[in-house]
């Protein structure tokens, strides 16, 4: 029994055959580009996703995307998402949302890594109801801030 509800499985005369838009060899060709970011969980509505789209924040093949474009199996779409620049590829059409590990084998991610974050140092904190700091305890501040 399969958990993504890619199959039906209610013992009808179907039983068996692949959902329609299971991502399936002989499956849809293409699919809105709204409705397959959110199926491939890059965003987690699908009127965010179309809002993505009308606000610019999605391309495909380095196009601006209206919510109704067209994406196919080997398409590039870049999406800004809270988190960040996401770069896929398509490998899978998909038509309904899916668990995690099926939308992770439905894209190729291609986003690069994070920069790495630079190492602060400890920031000075006084203690509460210590009051302002004195002319010597200021030019310490400054000194451990780089001033």
């Amino acid at each position: 029994m399969s958990t993504t509800k890619d199959f039906a499985d209610d013992g009808g005369p179907r039983a068996g055959v692949p959902a329609a838009g299971a991502g399936v060899p002989g499956g849809p060709a293409s699919t809105r580009v709204d409705r397959w970011i959110w199926a491939v969980r890059l965003t987690k509505t699908r009127a965010a996703g179309a809002a993505a789209c009308r606000g610019g924040h999605v391309r495909v093949n380095g196009a601006k995307a209206k919510p109704s474009s067209p994406v196919r199996v080997g398409d590039e779409v870049r999406v800004m998402t809270e988190a960040g620049l996401r770069i896929v590829v398509v490998r899978q059409i998909l038509l309904k949302r899916v668990g995690a590990a099926v939308a992770a084998a439905a894209i190729d991610d291609r986003t690069p890594p994070p920069p790495p974050r630079e190492e602060r140092p400890a920031e000075v904190r006084r203690d509460r109801g210590a009051g302002r700091p004195t002319k010597r305890e200021r030019r310490q501040i400054e000194r451990l801030r780089g001033y």
